[in-house]
C-alpha cells in the first residue's frame, strides 16, 4: 500500500531528478519503488510503500540539500469524507488563503487606483526620493507622493509584504518587498535585490499575499499529523483529543527577579513553570501579561533552558524582545529586519551574522568567486589556455561553497550563544533552525493567531504556554464561511473552553484604567474579577482636589475632571451614511462633535501624542483623520489599538438609523478593547436609540447613568 512522504524547506527550484537521487542516496529506498513525484514551489509529495516512511523520514528529516536544512514527514490517506481535526484546519487555511487572495485581487485588479488607495491596500502616484543599502545585503527604496503631500490613511504598515509596480498601462515589471518604514510623507520598501531600472515613473505599492506564512502553517498542520512516537504526538494528544495535563511542584522556591509583580503575576509565573506539558496565562487589559511572560521566560533561562518567545504581530514580539534586552538577555530576534523597530535591529540575525567575523569572510570569499565568474565570461583578444575558463569556475564554485558553509557557521553559533529566540509564530524559518528545539516556547498575544500558527511553535518545543485574553480581538479572518466554521477560536480560547482553571492562571490587579473606566469591562468579562491599583484607581486628567492624581500642564475643565462621559447623540439628527464608492459606514456630524470634544482636551494642555480617537468604521477613520491634523495624534481602527493605551480615548460608535442595525458594533469584544485602552478619560459617542436594543449597550448605558457619566449633545 502507498503513502504520500512530504518534503518541505526545498532548495529553489528542486527538480525531480534531484528529489529521486536525494531518496534513493540518502533515504536508502530502491528508485523502483517510488511512484509519483509533485513539486510545487519549495515542497514535493512522493508516493511511496507505507512500510518505508518511517526509515525515510528518519534519514531525510532536517539533513541538507544544497545548504538548506529540508523536513520530511507523512500523510497516510483516510477514507474519503472521514476528516481529522488538521484536514480541516487546513481546509479551512486554504479556504482563508482563497478568500485574502480574493479581496487583494479585487483591490488590484477591479478597483481603480484611487479605490484600492481609499480602502487601504494601495498607495498611488509615488515617486522614488532615495535608494539605499539595508542589513541583509537589501535594498531599501523610500517613496513620497509626487505632490510631496502627506500620505493618506493606509493599512500598508511596517511589516506589510508589498508589491511595487510602475503606473502605467501594462506594466513592465514589478517587484515584490517589504515595508520597512511608514510615516508622514514617506514609506519605505526593503527588498532582497535590487529593482532594476526604477527609470522616472510614478509607482504604486500594492498589499501582497503572504504565501511563505501560508504554507509553513500547512506543513505545520501536517507534520502534526503525521508525528508519531515523539513530544509532538504527545502535545497532539493532549491538546487535540484530551487528556490529564501534567504539573510538577517546583522543587525550590521561586524566587522573584522582577519585585515589582504582584501576587496573582507571581501565582501564573509559578504555575506556569510547574507544567510540564502547557499552561495558559489569561491576561484581562492593563494587568501586565507581557510582564509576567517576560519573568517566565527569564525564570526558564535561570533553570538553564533555551526560550522560543513568540507572537503572531511583529510589534507584540518586539515588545518582548526589548524587555530581555533590557533585563540582560542574550535574545535574537529572527525575521525580517524590515519588520523589526529600528532601534531593536541590532539584536536581529540579519545585524549579528553582518558583524560575525565569519560572515565578513564569507563576503569577501563572494567578492573574489565573483571576480573569478566576471573574467571566465570576459571575452579576451588572447586566447586563455585550454580549461582555464572552466578552472576559473570551478574556483569560483568552491569558493561560494566555502562562503556559505561560514555563513552557516556563523547563524548557528549566535543561535547557540542564545538564551532566547524571539520570532513571529509564522517566522521559524528552518533554513536557519534546522531541527534546533526549545526546552520551553512561550506564545504572547496568543488569542490574535488562529490555531495553525500555534502549530507551527509546537513543532519545535518540549512545553507551551500560551498567554492572551480571549476575551478580547480574537484572529482577523477574512473568509466568513471558514470564520463559521470556528477557523476564528483560537488554540488558547478553544483551551479555555474545555479545560478552564485547571490549565489557566488570571491576572487581576490592573494598572491601566481609571477604576471607573474598567469597572464595566471587569463585570461584562471577567466576573467582576479586576482590581484598579492604587496607583491608577482614581487617577484624571486633572484634578482640583488633589492635583497629584492630575497630568502636568493640564488645566481643569469639565471633561479633565472626571473619568467617563457617554455623550448621547440620539434625536440630534446625527444620522449615519454608507461611504460613496463603498461599504463602509461613516457619521458626518458624529466626526463633527468629535473634533471639537478632542480641541477642548488639547486646550487644556493634553499632549497630543497622549489622544487617541478610535472608531470601528474605516470609512470614518479616514474622515476623522482629515479632520484631526494635529502631530502626534492617533486615529485608528479598534485593531489598530490592541494592546496599546492612551491617556484619554474618544470613541465614535458612528451608528445612527431608526432600524437599530449595529453592524461591528454587535461584536462585544471588540468593544471591550475600545473601552479598556483609555488610561484616566474615556469618551464615548453615540447614539443610544440605536444601539440601546443590544443587551450588551442596554447594561453599558445604563452603567453610564449610574456611575453620573450619561450626557446628550443638547448640553454642548
Amino acid at each position: 500500500m502507498n503513502a504520500l512522504l512530504h518534503l518541505g524547506s526545498l532548495p529553489p527550484r528542486t527538480t525531480r531528478g534531484t528529489l529521486v537521487r536525494l531518496l534513493v542516496q540518502v533515504g536508502g529506498i530502491a528508485k523502483a519503488k517510488l511512484g509519483a513525484i509533485e513539486v510545487h514551489g519549495r515542497e514535493a509529495t512522493i508516493e511511496v510503500p507505507q512500510r518505508s516512511l518511517d526509515d525515510l523520514v528518519r534519514a531525510l528529516d532536517g539533513t541538507q540539500l544544497d545548504h538548506y536544512h529540508i523536513r520530511a514527514w507523512y500523510q497516510i490517506a483516510k477514507k474519503p469524507g472521514d476528516e481529522d481535526h488538521f484536514q480541516r484546519l487546513a481546509r479551512l487555511l486554504d479556504m482563508e488563503a482563497e478568500a485574502e487572495a480574493e479581496q487583494l485581487l479585487l483591490a488590484t485588479q477591479r478597483m481603480s487606483g484611487e479605490d484600492a488607495q481609499r480602502a487601504g491596500t494601495t498607495l498611488i502616484r509615488l515617486v522614488v526620493e532615495d535608494i539605499e543599502a539595508g542589513l541583509g545585503n537589501r535594498t531599501l527604496v523610500t517613496l513620497v507622493r509626487k505632490d510631496r503631500e502627506e500620505l493618506p490613511w493606509t493599512r500598508l504598515d511596517a511589516g506589510s509584504p508589498v508589491v511595487l509596480s510602475p503606473e502605467v498601462e501594462t506594466p513592465r515589471a514589478n517587484w515584490r518587498g517589504v515595508i520597512s518604514r511608514r510615516q508622514g510623507k514617506l514609506v519605505q520598501v526593503a527588498f532582497e535585490q535590487e529593482p532594476e531600472e526604477l527609470g522616472e515613473s510614478t509607482f504604486r505599492v500594492d498589499l501582497a499575499f503572504d504565501e511563505v506564512a501560508r504554507r509553513r502553517q500547512r506543513e505545520a498542520l501536517q507534520r502534526a499529523a503525521a508525528a508519531r512516537g515523539d513530544r509532538l504526538a504527545e502535545l497532539r494528544q493532549l491538546l487535540v483529543e484530551g487528556g490529564q495535563f501534567r504539573f510538577q511542584p517546583l522543587k525550590v522556591p521561586l524566587a522573584i527577579l522582577d519585585q515589582s509583580l504582584n501576587e496573582p503575576q507571581r501565582e501564573a509565573v509559578g504555575f506556569a513553570l510547574s507544567a510540564v506539558d502547557t499552561a495558559l496565562i489569561h491576561g484581562p487589559p492593563g494587568t501586565g501579561k507581557t510582564t509576567t511572560v517576560v519573568e517566565l521566560i527569564r525564570q526558564a533561562v535561570l533553570r538553564g533552558e533555551q526560550v522560543l518567545a513568540c507572537a503572531p504581530s511583529n510589534l507584540g514580539v518586539d515588545n518582548m524582545l526589548e524587555r530581555l534586552l533590557s533585563h540582560g538577555e542574550r535574545a535574537v530576534r529572527l525575521g525580517h529586519p524590515a519588520r523589526v523597530l529600528p532601534h531593536l535591529r541590532d539584536a536581529t540575525l540579519d545585524y549579528l551574522v553582518d558583524k560575525h567575523p565569519d560572515a565578513r569572510l564569507a563576503q569577501k570569499l563572494i567578492r573574489q568567486a565573483d571576480g573569478l565568474r566576471d573574467r571566465a565570461s570576459r571575452y579576451t583578444r588572447a586566447k586563455p589556455l585550454p580549461g582555464a575558463k572552466r578552472e576559473m569556475r570551478d574556483e569560483a564554485r568552491t569558493l561560494l561553497d566555502d562562503a556559505r558553509r561560514l555563513e552557516r557557521q556563523a547563524v548557528q553559533q549566535i543561535l547557540d550563544q542564545a538564551t532566547v529566540i524571539c520570532a513571529t509564530t509564522t517566522g521559524l524559518d528552518s533554513r536557519h533552525l534546522g531541527q534546533r528545539r526549545f526546552d520551553l516556547a512561550v506564545v504572547d498575544e496568543a488569542c490574535q493567531t488562529t490555531e495553525p500558527g500555534c502549530w507551527t511553535v509546537l513543532l519545535r518545543c518540549e512545553r507551551l504556554i500560551l498567554a492572551g485574553d480571549h476575551c478580547q480581538l480574537p484572529p482577523t479572518v477574512v473568509s466568513q464561511p471558514a470564520a463559521r466554521e470556528g477557523f476564528g477560536v483560537s488554540l488558547l480560547e478553544r483551551l479555555m473552553d474545555r479545560e478552564g482553571p485547571r490549565l489557566a492562571r488570571q491576572l487581576t490587579r490592573q494598572y491601566r484604567m481609571h477604576q471607573q473606566i474598567m469597572e464595566f469591562s471587569s463585570d461584562e468579562f471577567y466576573e467582576g474579577s479586576l482590581v484598579a491599583d492604587d496607583s491608577v484607581r482614581e487617577h484624571l486628567l486633572a484634578s482640583v482636589e488633589r492635583p497629584r492624581q492630575g497630568l502636568p500642564g493640564v488645566q481643569a475643565t469639565e471633561l479633565s475632571t472626571s473619568p467617563v462621559h457617554f455623550i448621547d447623540t440620539a434625536g440630534a439628527g446625527y444620522d449615519e451614511q454608507q461611504e460613496a464608492d463603498g461599504e463602509s459606514r461613516l457619521n458626518l456630524r458624529e466626526a463633527e462633535f468629535v473634533v471639537r470634544q478632542a480641541e477642548e482636551l488639547l486646550a487644556a494642555g493634553l499632549p497630543a501624542t497622549q489622544l487617541g480617537v478610535i472608531t470601528p468604521y474605516a470609512a470614518q477613520v479616514r474622515l476623522l483623520r482629515q479632520q484631526l491634523r494635529h502631530a502626534g495624534l492617533e486615529v485608528d481602527s479598534v485593531d489598530g489599538f490592541q494592546g496599546r493605551e492612551k491617556e484619554a480615548i474618544i470613541i465614535s460608535l458612528v451608528r445612527s438609523n431608526s432600524t437599530g442595525e449595529i453592524g461591528f458594533l454587535a461584536d462585544t469584544r471588540r468593544m471591550n478593547v475600545a473601552l479598556t485602552r483609555a488610561r484616566r478619560k474615556l469618551i464615548v459617542v453615540g447614539d443610544s436609540a440605536t444601539i440601546a436594543g443590544h443587551p450588551f449597550y442596554h447594561r453599558l448605558l445604563e452603567y453610564f447613568e449610574l456611575i453620573g457619566a450619561y450626557h446628550t449633545v443638547w448640553e454642548y
